[in-house]
């Protein structure tokens, strides 16, 4: 896990890529230096690897690490040793940029960006980069999944299958032709879930997204509506928003109320803009038909967890948009990232874009890192 002095080029073999560099000692002046957060190293073992030989080995003067683990939280000692890093989970609160001034790019390996407090970042004249070109396609083919084993009681027929429950219950599946398929949020996930769900034949596409033009919405044929309405009036109500200050909570047990008995709630985004408890007691009492999360307030879910114990709802483990696909394409995304910067380009998808105003960050692209 060890090269000592700066690298020669390397080709990608078959093999995966070059050994991880051990970089501590050697002169900040050589190297481009890319941490990769500790959590690569367990839950994300692997991860990486055929993207950085395909695009960090070949660049003369690039270095990586897997970071050494601060308990889940970055700290700046240890962030300012690096140019670049790569993010999984790792949380970066404020306090983790005060003082930085060497780390010029984080990219977050996927979309969600809460874990990273974003004003700190962008003081630090930090560039916050995602991958959105990843995960569009596999997160929107992930809600149409669950949309459809809600439809058909996939669950619900597979034990009785299973039990030896031979046709014995009445019919409960739905056709998604004709029904009203609603959107919190209309981002780069949500517009291709509509532009999918348009060729499955809903009969009407509605979307609660207050920072989105009519003419965006118009374009994926998508109906603009209040938060009510879109709540009240869909059949399916996926959730498609990030976790802000703004969103955390906003379907609450009011929100809940306005949905349909006969409706489905599906949650890819993030956990905690559902009120847990809330959703609970909604599904316990049957007040809705049923729900289809891939994300929790708390994760990883809890053994023995209210939502374990309900027969009405689906639950996957933050999985369902992890692809082989996904997974090569989001580590890829993120690797060149990290090389738009080293070669003194912005990244393609800055979750910060202000950020490149700020004199220090365009001092550092027009300077660049190559030699």
């Amino acid at each position: 896990m060890a090269r000592l002095q700066p690298p020669p080029r390397q080709e990608p073999s078959a093999a995966g890529p070059p050994d991880m560099l051990s970089i501590h000692n050697m002169p900040s002046s050589e190297l481009f230096r890319v941490g990769f957060t500790p959590d690569f190293g367990v839950q994300g073992k692997g991860l990486l690897d055929s993207a950085v030989a395909e695009v960090l080995a070949p660049e003369n003067g690039v270095a990586w690490e897997l970071m050494p683990d601060t308990a889940g939280v970055a700290v700046p000692e240890v962030l300012d040793r690096y140019d670049a890093v790569i993010a999984l989970d790792q949380r970066f609160p404020a306090a983790s940029f005060r003082g930085v001034e060497r780390l010029a790019v984080i990219a977050r390996w996927g979309v969600g960006y809460d874990s990273i407090d974003v004003p700190a970042c962008t003081e630090a004249g930090v560039i916050l980069a995602v991958t959105r070109d990843s995960v569009r396609r596999p997160v929107a083919e992930g809600i149409l999944t669950l949309i459809f084993a809600l439809a058909k009681n996939l669950p619900a027929l597979e034990r009785n299958c299973r039990a030896g429950r031979w046709r014995q219950d009445p019919p409960r599946s739905i056709n998604v032709e004709g029904r009203v398929l609603g959107s919190i949020g209309l981002g780069n996930i949500a517009g291709e879930m509509f532009r999918m769900a348009r060729a499955l034949g809903f009969g009407r596409l509605l979307a609660y997204s207050p920072y989105s033009s009519p003419e965006e919405a118009a374009a994926l044929g998508v109906e603009l509506a209040d938060l009510a309405t879109v709540l009240g009036e869909s059949d399916f109500v996926t959730i498609n928003c990030p976790l802000t200050g703004e969103t955390r909570g906003m379907i609450g047990a009011r929100e809940l109320a306005l949905m349909k008995p006969t409706a489905y709630l599906v949650n890819t985004a993030r956990g905690a803009v559902v009120d847990e408890s809330a959703l609970v007691e909604v599904l316990r009492q049957r007040r809705i038909a049923g729900a289809g999360l891939d994300v929790f307030a708390g994760e990883p879910l809890p053994a023995g967890h209210p939502l374990c114990a309900l027969d009405n709802v689906i639950l996957t483990p933050h999985l369902i948009v992890r692809t082989q696909e996904c997974v090569r394409d989001t580590s890829l995304s993120a690797c060149r990232s990290v090389r738009a910067v080293f070669r003194g380009a912005a990244p393609a998808y800055v979750a910060n874009p202000e950020v490149l105003e700020r004199p220090r960050v365009r001092a550092r692209l027009a300077r660049g890192y190559s030699r």
